[in-house]
């Protein structure tokens, strides 16, 4: 009972730890500017996050092509609107943490 109950408790504080490293993403990806063009859920200039990871699901190559993609910039995609470079202002780790939030939706 105690080691099920441990179990219960360490399953939790995970949820929570995980409910604020979106939140920390969320925030780090308004701090960058991404939120600009972007949204979770509706396309603004750029298209809504939730359509992006729906887009990559199951492309185990999608968390490297989108860090490059966001890096450099790029267009055609999603449409003729072009994304800037956003590094080296945003920095690498920073942009790997957002994709990696993105792709989690």
């Amino acid at each position: 009972m105690k080691a099920l109950m441990l179990t219960i408790a360490l399953a939790g504080s995970m949820l929570v730890a995980g409910q604020a490293n979106a939140e920390d993403a969320k925030a780090l990806a308004q701090k960058s500017g991404c939120l600009a063009c972007h949204s979770v859920d509706a396309k603004i200039l750029g298209p809504g996050y939730k359509d992006v990871a729906a887009k990559y699901k199951g492309d185990k190559g999608a968390e490297a092509k989108l860090v490059a993609k966001v890096k450099a910039g790029g267009s055609g995609v999603w449409g003729p609107m072009p994304m800037p470079a956003n590094s080296p202002q945003v920095k690498d780790e920073d942009i790997k943490t957002i994709v990696h939030w993105i792709l989690s939706l």
